[in-house]
């Protein structure tokens, strides 16, 4: 075959042509993990306290251009050293309440923060507003923050680091947190972004001051519940779950929220409190809300009791330990089709699914 010379205007042409064929874009993603499934403050088999990991990005940095990290309860740090997530790649930290099992992880992971990053940059925790509990007292995630590095503060080891390191900041890790606090409301409404990702947050019921969010991105969205439960603290009600939980999941692919088994119910012998039992979502009411608001996976976390456990401390499991398949099997009962994990430490769901 005879070859053509190229002339200079058809070069040219074919130079244009090839700058004007759109490269191919990496395809973005979500992936979200469970750093802890623990329920409630009792320690059992190794369990990492409620916490949930969500990253964002594309294939290209393995899903992690943005992370966030909602709720920190005990182990939390040790759970994304697992996933190779250091404490200065987190963009932000969600609390959804200020309970102890959700938030004792976070003096770890922040000191940890400063100890090697102590010239910043800060990260965003956000959470809700200072409130005045019906009993009179106030709940702060803002002096939770402030406060946070006050014990290693009185023992002299910040300023210790500091004086090695004199670019840390002096006052330790709570001058590398920018706090963003929001009033809770019955609607969806913005408290955080960062280019394509938005995160929503509403009011729901646990203790006062407990909000649940949702994450959205163009791979998909996902809800993080939290402890939330109905506003109606006992029977006779429709449901354990809450109303705003569910107006803030419609349409999302995951949502992921703390859940007990039926089985611990006051009339079942457990001898569990009847508050403690009445303040949390079941596995059953779980599963029908996931169904109404049309998610396509549910992640049940923070599981009371643990799977395997005899015990859901102080109080018995009536009939003996439960397993995944009983948890399953709840959720299903109350009419959901889609995909069920029965959360245990590091298991992950990604959007789109490989």
């Amino acid at each position: 075959m005879n070859k053509i010379p190229l002339t200079a205007t058809a070069l040219t042409l074919a130079l244009v042509a090839m700058i004007a064929v759109p490269t191919a874009q990496a395809a973005p993603c979500l992936i979200v993990t469970l750093t802890g499934t623990q329920g409630g403050p009792q320690a059992f088999n190794g369990l990492a306290g409620p916490g949930t990991l969500v990253r964002y990005g594309d294939d290209g940095n393995n899903c992690g251009a943005v992370m966030l990290q909602f709720d920190a309860g005990r182990g939390t740090m040790m759970r994304l050293s697992q996933l190779g997530v250091g404490p200065s790649r987190l963009n932000a930290i969600f609390f959804t309440h200020m309970h102890n099992d959700h938030t004792e992880g976070f003096a770890d992971l922040i000191q940890l923060r400063w100890s090697f990053y102590g010239t910043g940059p800060k990260i965003d925790a956000v959470c809700s507003s200072d409130i005045v509990s019906p009993l009179g007292f106030t709940v702060s995630c803002k002096k939770f923050i402030i406060h946070i590095a006050d014990a290693f503060i009185q023992s002299g080891e910040i300023a210790e680091r500091h004086s090695e390191v004199k670019d840390r900041t002096a006052g330790g890790p709570a001058d590398l947190v920018n706090t963003i606090t929001f009033e809770p409301k019955d609607e969806p409404q913005f408290v955080w972004s960062s280019g394509a990702v938005r995160v929503s947050a509403i009011r729901s019921s646990h203790m006062v001051g407990h909000v649940s969010y949702r994450v959205d991105t163009p791979a998909g969205s996902v809800v993080i519940g939290g402890d939330a439960s109905n506003d109606v603290p006992a029977p006779p009600r429709a449901s354990s779950t809450s109303d705003q939980v569910e107006k803030l999941a419609k349409g999302a692919d995951i949502i992921v929220h703390s859940t007990i088994h039926p089985i611990m119910g006051p009339d079942k012998g457990s001898g569990m409190f009847p508050y403690a039992y009445y303040r949390q979502s079941t596995a059953a009411d779980l599963g029908a809300m996931a169904k109404r608001a049309g998610a396509k996976y549910l992640m049940l976390t923070h599981l009371i009791p643990p799977i395997g456990a005899d015990r859901q401390d102080p109080f018995k499991v009536p009939g003996g330990p439960l397993t995944e398949a009983d948890y399953r099997k709840a959720a299903q009962d109350g009419g959901f089709t889609g995909i069920i994990i029965v959360g245990t430490d590091l298991v992950s769901v990604r959007l789109p699914a490989k």
